[in-house]
């Protein structure tokens, strides 16, 4: 009777907090604590909790902002790297605090089949990158060619294990609980993955589709904090007690500031504009091309009420400019309701940050929590208004076909210019 009467609660409907807490085991919060360097806490010991608290984010944010530049020196491998390394720390993060809460009940296999779901998905997705990406080298070697021919069906075989596992390790008492972490590891992973999987894709874009986002993220981030540190009166969301309408404003019109210059800056260099290319001569990646309208500075009227305002009538600017007004208006606006959500998540299980990785900024996740949500923005927005269809794709996807496919295809398409009359002016030439 003890027995069943334990199994109805564990499995049982939770219809409050204090009831989702007897189910957890009431395990304790994540701890956290003070990780700021020692170096650090002696040189403001001076300082109240408040200044010393700016000073150390400011110090860090500093550190952090100097190795953003040094990873964009290094090339689009190290960034890609670096994007890789992100992911695997923020499913870390996210999965250990699943661990704890659940950790009284030590479910079998949980770890396991986490980091192993993890690896499924990484899959899947940078098999689809290498092969749209890496055509030329995936045709070159045999291994490859067959790896990408049955890529999606291995990516199935491969999570199709990892459910029967899952199946497998069920334990009576504790169905409820760990289909709670089979709902929470999912989860993780279309938060974490798939949107660090479209970073990589706007990194193929052109640096300046990766880096400009980013930037404006932290762009708004720094300056709302700064906004709201000095002139903050008003609390903007219960979710985050400290954020206020002060901060939310200024940090707006500052991040569409900052999101122009950076762009006027960026798109005169053909490093950042061109769409990043891996050379199977050299077996590297390349940055050169012939810039886009895009990056080609053009006259644009300036509109008549503002024209008595500033002087001028018209006035040269990047027609990218103009698409990095939508891209800070997003990471200003929409951008940190990505921060409310991890608020809110952290207040469900009453823990101050994902983890202590960064003295002053919490964890990994607790910087990236907007940059993913912008990610995925960036990622529609090329292609819902900047990207057509790639003539090099379909001419890859032409070459994989049978010879009479290709034939027919080539008919077909010889038929269609010969009735708009363009083959013929091409034959003339």
């Amino acid at each position: 009777l003890q027995e069943s009467e334990s199994e109805n609660k564990l499995d049982g409907e939770t219809a409050s907090d204090s009831e989702s807490k007897s189910e957890f085991g009431g395990s304790p919060p994540v701890p956290t604590s003070d990780d700021t360097p020692e170096v650090l806490n002696r040189a403001l010991s001076n300082l109240s909790s408040r200044w010393k608290n700016w000073w150390v984010r400011g110090i860090l944010t500093l550190a952090m902002i100097t190795f953003f530049f040094i990873i964009i020196y290094l090339g689009p491998m190290v960034l890609m790297t670096i994007v890789m390394c992100v992911q695997i720390k923020c499913f870390h993060e996210i999965i250990t605090i699943g661990y704890n809460v659940y950790h009284s009940y030590d479910l079998p296999w949980f770890r396991t089949l986490s980091w192993y779901f993890l690896l499924c998905v990484n899959y899947f997705f940078y098999g689809e990158t290498v092969t749209d990406y890496f055509f030329t080298l995936v045709q070159r070697e045999e291994p490859l060619r067959i790896l990408s021919k049955y890529h999606r069906f291995i990516s199935f075989a491969l999570y199709l294990t990892g459910f029967c596992m899952f199946v497998l390790s069920l334990v009576k008492k504790h169905y409820r609980l760990q289909f709670y972490m089979f709902g929470w590891t999912h989860v993780t992973l279309l938060i974490v993955v798939t949107q660090s999987h479209l970073i990589i894709h706007n990194l193929f874009e052109g640096m300046i589709w990766f880096i400009v986002p980013i930037s404006c993220v932290i762009c708004n981030d720094i300056m709302a904090y700064m906004f709201g540190f000095f002139f903050g009166r008003t609390p903007l969301i219960k979710l985050s007690p400290k954020k206020t309408w002060e901060g939310f404003i200024g940090g707006f019109f500052a991040t569409v500031l900052f999101g122009l210059l950076l762009s006027y800056v960026m798109s005169g260099y053909r490093c950042f504009t061109c769409p990043v290319e891996f050379n199977n001569d050299t077996n590297s990646f390349t940055v050169d091309c012939e810039p886009s309208e895009l990056f080609q500075l053009q006259e644009y009227n300036i509109p008549l009420v503002l024209q008595s305002v500033v002087g001028w009538k018209t006035v040269r600017m990047y027609p990218f400019q103009i698409h990095s007004i939508a891209l800070s208006t997003f990471a200003s606006l929409i951008g940190p309701f990505g921060g409310f959500f991890a608020s809110g998540f952290k207040r469900a299980f009453k823990i101050k940050d994902f983890a202590n990785t960064i003295p002053g900024h919490g964890g990994i996740m607790d910087r990236f929590d907007c940059q993913y949500l912008m990610a995925t923005f960036v990622n529609v927005y090329i292609a819902s208004f900047i990207r057509g269809p790639n003539p090099s794709k379909l001419i890859q996807q032409f070459l994989t076909l049978r010879p009479d496919q290709q034939l027919h295809i080539f008919n077909t398409l010889k038929a269609h210019l010969v009735d708009k009359g363009m083959l013929g002016s091409l034959e003339d030439a």
